[in-house]
C-alpha cells in the first residue's frame, strides 16, 4: 500500500473502537501485466501514465522487505503479495521475514491463462488449476485470493467436476 496508509487506516478504525478489525496491505503489488484482463473487462486501464508510481518494480525484491517492515509498524494484520504466481519467490520471502498471515492473490491473467490452456485443451485446466493453489500455499501464502475459489472449492469436496 502507499506509505501510510495501514497506519492511517487502522487509527480511523480504532479511533472509532474497530480494534478487532483486521487490515490486509497490499504489501508487495507489483507493477505486473498479469492484471490486464480485469482492466480490459472493466476498461479501466489508465487513460495516460501508469500505476508504476505506486506499484513495485518487478526486479526488485528488497523492497518487498522494506514494505513488509513498514506495514507491519503500522498494524497491518495480513501482508499481500500481488499477483501470485509470477511472485512465489516473494510470497517466500515474506514469509520467512515475517509471523503475519501472508495472503497471495491470483489475478486475472494468471486465472485467463489456465482457462484458455483449458478451453484449447492445452493442459487439463482442474489439474493446472490445483497445481497452480498447491503452488501459491507450498510458497508460504496462508490465505489465497482466486478466481477459481468456487471451482477449486467444488474440487476439494468432491462435489463437481468440471
Amino acid at each position: 500500500m502507499m506509505d501510510g496508509r495501514v497506519g492511517a487506516i487502522r487509527a480511523a478504525l480504532d479511533a472509532e473502537g474497530f480494534h478487532d478489525v483486521s487490515i490486509m496491505s497490499y504489501t508487495a503489488k507489483y507493477a505486473s501485466s498479469f492484471y490486464g484482463p480485469f482492466r480490459e473487462a472493466l476498461d479501466s486501464n489508465p487513460r495516460f501514465g501508469d500505476k508504476k508510481t505506486y506499484q513495485m518494480n518487478p526486479a526488485n525484491y528488497r523492497e518487498a522487505l522494506i514494505e513488509t517492515a513498514a506495514d507491519e509498524a503500522e498494524g497491518a494484520d495480513i501482508l499481500l503479495v500481488k499477483p501470485g504466481l509470477p511472485y512465489l519467490d516473494i510470497i517466500r520471502l515474506l514469509r520467512d521475514n515475517s509471523a503475519l498471515p501472508i495472503a497471495a492473490y491470483q489475478v486475472s491473467g494468471e486465472y485467463s491463462m489456465i482457462k484458455a490452456g483449458g478451453v484449447l485443451k492445452m493442459v487439463d485446466e482442474e489439474k493446472v488449476m490445483m497445481e497452480s493453489l498447491l503452488c501459491l500455499r507450498r510458497a508460504g501464502a496462508d490465505i489465497i485470493l482466486t478466481y477459481f475459489a468456487r471451482q477449486a472449492a467444488n474440487v476439494l469436496c468432491g462435489t463437481k467436476r468440471m
